[in-house]
């Protein structure tokens, strides 16, 4: 799955006064703790990542930031996040040295490889200490991955299209007049469980029950809607090609900040809440991987995630973030117990053993 390039301010010194602290100090009492000295330093880490905003984010947040800290340059490899975990999985297998030193990744994703015992463990990150539970991979024994903030999949939408007032309903987006001007993931993720209550079914039913959301997907491949990646959604709605899509919010606000006219909700329905996460593959010499499990560490400081996640416009994991102004009481931004109540979270567990069933049905419905 593919992410998105928002304007970020530079680090102001004190901030990176306070990031070295922090990082100087989680180092002292956690990680430096089994070493008799500091390790030697790589003249790289190559860290996956989602290109357009998503990368961006990143790099202003956190990579920049640790390569001020430590001198060691970051490389951002921009593979999907699909096409990695084979050769992550095939290196370690083959006890072979990993392509990348940390994946940046989707929960889901994540839990596969943790299953599969490709992840190093992330315990003793010190400033795991400091976060919430959403940091927490549910399921999994430990830290074998480290979330790092939650996501909501919106209903997105040029207010123009809609005279009437916003849309109330995904099945809204069955008028004629949006035929051709829809967008959905390629995969459909993120559209399988509103749809599964669009189509008149429960979400208790997933996953032995889906034929209600495979129905109302079916439904939509008549309005013949552009299927893409993170980027594409921005770009169609500055380009005017698409009036609503089902999109992480990160995206449709990006496109706001390029001047798009652009607003998103969370239908009656529901929308897809989700995580994506930090993690470390097995095999890397060791001085390596103490220097990835320093990013992710620095990752988790108050001061590098309010950088990062300001760009995503993504609620994180560090108690006492401040919101960006324009999100503040969003439904894209849950903070509360009230605000969670409107999203659909289902269990990775049940995600994992079924996710790749859904994308290919999604695909076969939409190339049917």
């Amino acid at each position: 799955m593919k992410r998105f390039k928002p304007k970020i301010s530079h680090l102001s010194r004190r901030t990176f006064l306070q990031a070295t602290a922090a990082l100087g100090g989680a180092s002292a009492l956690g990680l430096r703790g089994v070493y008799a000295q500091e390790p030697e330093k790589p003249a790289e880490i190559i860290v996956r990542a989602w290109g357009g905003s998503w990368v961006d984010s990143l790099k202003a947040g956190v990579s920049d930031s640790f390569t001020k800290m430590t001198g060691i340059a970051v490389r951002h490899d921009l593979t999907e996040d699909n096409e990695i975990q084979p050769k992550v999985w095939a290196a370690v297998a083959q006890k072979r040295v990993p392509p990348i030193h940390i994946n940046w990744d989707t929960t889901t994703n994540a839990t596969k490889s943790a299953l599969r015992g490709v992840t190093e463990d992330l315990s003793d990150l010190p400033n795991l200490a400091n976060v919430t539970d959403l940091a927490k991979p549910a399921g999994l024994e430990g830290f074998p991955i480290v979330n790092t903030y939650g996501y909501v999949y919106v209903l997105a939408y040029r207010p123009a299209a809609f005279p009437d007032g916003p849309p109330k309903s995904w099945k809204d987006l069955l008028d004629p007049k949006f035929k051709g001007r829809l967008a959905f993931y390629n995969d459909g993720i993120g559209f399988h469980f509103p749809a599964q209550v669009a189509g008149g079914g429960k979400l208790e039913d997933i996953p032995g029950n889906m034929q209600p959301a495979w129905d109302f997907i079916t439904k939509m491949k008549a309005q013949q809607p552009l299927l893409g990646e993170d980027p594409d959604f921005t770009t169609w709605f500055q380009n005017g090609e698409i009036d609503a899509a089902c999109t992480i919010s990160t995206n449709a606000r990006e496109a706001r900040k390029n001047g798009v006219k652009i607003e998103w909700v969370v239908p009656e329905e529901g929308a897809k809440f989700d995580t994506d996460g930090l993690w470390i593959p097995k095999g890397l010499p060791e001085n390596e991987l103490y220097w990835a499990k320093q990013y992710i560490n620095h990752a988790l400081t108050k001061e590098a995630q309010q950088i990062w996640l300001d760009g995503l416009g993504l609620p994180g994991v560090v108690p006492g973030l401040t919101p960006p102004k324009d999100l503040v009481g969003d439904p894209s931004y849950p903070t509360t117990e009230a605000d969670f109540q409107r999203l659909i979270r289902i269990s990775s567990k049940i995600q994992v053993e079924n996710e790749s069933e859904w994308f290919s049905k999604f695909k076969a419905i939409m190339q049917g």
